[in-house]
């Protein structure tokens, strides 16, 4: 929603004091231009449009405008780009930096479960089940799944619960959230973006909670793991997504 915002907001200071009714496909046109000249990289031109074309479509839906300026607007052609991983001796590396219990159930749900970084700052305490094992979360356009916990997870979990109801008590935070920092504050997905890139400094990698995501995908894979389980795993509609990793 931010992200779409933003985009919207670009457009709108491009436009200036253009009505929403005057908007043709010229205009539309010289925004994808500058976009372009200002040397977007094609996904964020892809976002953006994508962005205008919804917004467009909902203005004609609720009766705004009668005609969509947006509709035959065509998405660029992005070339797909390799997931970029990290091994297994960099994931234990930084499972032994001195992490935090809360810094520990971060990595181990990234990694261990392929979680992405918005669906983990999400997470209820009720969305976990430690006896059977499993955390349910909601992904992309809220579809629900169900993912197995690893012992080590379970564990970091186990470590993590009592200090989190302790800094509950000690702030009279009143939160479902799992994951909340030591001065009470619920974590978001910036503070988990700036605690991975540190970390991959420690390991000398660029790297984002992202970078968890697929390598967990691809050591799955690389280990046997059926393609089909992993694209439940990582929750995506369409299987063409998931066969990415397996080059």
């Amino acid at each position: 929603l931010d992200a779409y915002r933003r985009d919207l907001e670009i457009f709108s200071d491009l436009c200036g004091k253009e009505s929403i009714f005057d908007i043709d496909r010229n205009i539309i046109n010289m925004y994808v231009r500058t976009l372009k000249d200002k040397k977007y990289a094609p996904t964020s031109v892809m976002r953006k449009i994508a962005s205008l074309r919804g917004f467009f479509k909902w203005a004609v839906s609720v009766n705004i405008i009668n005609k969509n300026p947006a509709s035959t607007l065509e998405q660029p052609k992005v070339p797909k780009r390799l997931p970029k991983v990290i091994s297994l001796k960099e994931i234990e590396a930084m499972l032994h930096n001195n992490l935090t219990p809360l810094q520990s159930v971060i990595v181990e749900l990234l990694y261990s479960c392929g979680l992405r970084v918005s669906e983990l700052v999400n997470l209820k305490v009720s969305d976990i089940d430690l006896n059977s094992k499993y955390v349910r979360c909601f992904g992309k356009g809220s579809k629900e799944r169900i993912i197995p916990i690893g012992n080590k997870a379970k564990d970091a979990i186990n470590n993590y619960i009592p200090i989190r109801d302790l800094i509950i008590k000690k702030y009279n935070t009143e939160t479902k959230k799992l994951l909340i920092s030591d001065n009470g504050r619920l974590v978001t997905r910036q503070d988990v973006y700036t605690f991975i890139h540190n970390q991959g400094k420690l390991i000398h990698k660029n790297i984002s909670p992202h970078t968890l995501r697929h390598s967990f995908a691809t050591h799955l894979l690389e280990n046997g793991a059926d393609l089909r389980i992993v694209q439940e795993l990582l929750g995506h509609s369409d299987v063409s997504t998931t066969q990415l990793y397996t080059h």
